[in-house]
């Protein structure tokens, strides 16, 4: 399902959030999530941030489904003008592509650097920002035409990318938010993300909707919605039934992908190797634990 580079990514994160999957997961195979099931789980094992949090916990209901391409291991998506621009993965296959959403046929890509590993994307002004994982370095495009303009270093690892209209904020797999100037990419402010007092880490694709910061939450079926004033939690979003809208056997892999049509509201998700993107609204939602 994915090359050594992504099976490094994965073991570097996963002692951190095994427990939370398990928890997430056994919390899947019971109907609608019901109270009483996440009250069970939670007194048994006790481990799942999306259990015990006090913020609101959202479900969604699929508006309408999309072809995507189900070779595409996506790592950054967004959506500008009525096309989605998406950011795969995979050193010696990482691509910049713009790409029709009626058919997910792509009208234009840019292929990265042998040795890159590509990540986040967000669209600042007239251009297009795309981080990679490893290689400390952010790719910077015209956003008409896709032609590279320069590229600029950062430390650590890229993750996910958006913009509130003023800053890049991009994550790096960790709790960690950071806020970064759109002309030289170096620091302006840091967050810390928290749900009460524990840490959110895995913190991956990122979107900013409605004045927050939503993050994708790497290996689960979750996303977090953010405060980027404070980095607190304000809600999750339990998406765990778009597994029942793919195919049985299709080879899919992580929900990653968040992309938004600010002029409508209108919010689409996909993930890596998926088949689909999916247009979501936001439906059911319970309180979180008093």
């Amino acid at each position: 399902m994915s090359d050594r580079s992504d099976r490094e990514k994965r073991n570097a994160r996963r002692r951190r959030i095994r427990q939370s999957v398990l928890v997430f997961c056994l919390v899947c195979l019971i109907p609608s999530c019901t109270v009483q099931a996440r009250d069970l789980l939670e007194s048994r094992l006790g481990l799942s941030p999306a259990l015990k949090t006090r913020a609101p916990i959202a479900s969604v209901d699929v508006v309408k489904k999309y072809p995507h391409d189900p070779g595409a291991f996506t790592q950054g998506l967004f959506y500008h003008r009525g096309f989605f621009f998406e950011s795969t993965g995979l050193a010696g296959k990482s691509t910049l592509s713009r790409r029709d959403v009626a058919t997910g046929k792509i009208l234009a890509t840019v292929s990265l650097p042998a040795n890159a590993f590509g990540e986040g994307l967000v669209l600042f002004g007239k251009r297009i920002y795309q981080l990679t994982w490893r290689d400390e370095t952010v790719f910077v495009y015209d956003a008409r035409t896709l032609r590279p303009l320069r590229k600029m270093s950062y430390f650590g690892e890229g993750w996910g990318l958006t913009t509130d209209g003023r800053s890049l904020i991009m994550s790096d797999g960790t709790d960690a938010i950071t806020f970064r100037d759109p002309e030289s990419f170096k620091i302006l402010r840091k967050i810390r993300v928290r749900d009460g007092e524990r840490p959110v880490e895995g913190l991956n694709e990122l979107e900013f909707i409605r004045g927050e910061i939503w993050a994708n939450v790497f290996t689960t079926d979750l996303i977090v919605r953010i405060a980027p004033q404070d980095g607190r939690v304000t809600g999750w979003i339990d998406l765990s039934v778009l597994r029942s809208h793919l195919p049985a056997r299709a080879s899919i892999d992580v929900l990653n992908g968040i992309a938004c049509d600010a002029e409508t509201g209108r919010i689409f998700v996909t993930g890596k190797y998926w088949p689909y993107v999916f247009e979501i609204r936001l439906s059911g939602t319970s309180g979180g634990r008093p």
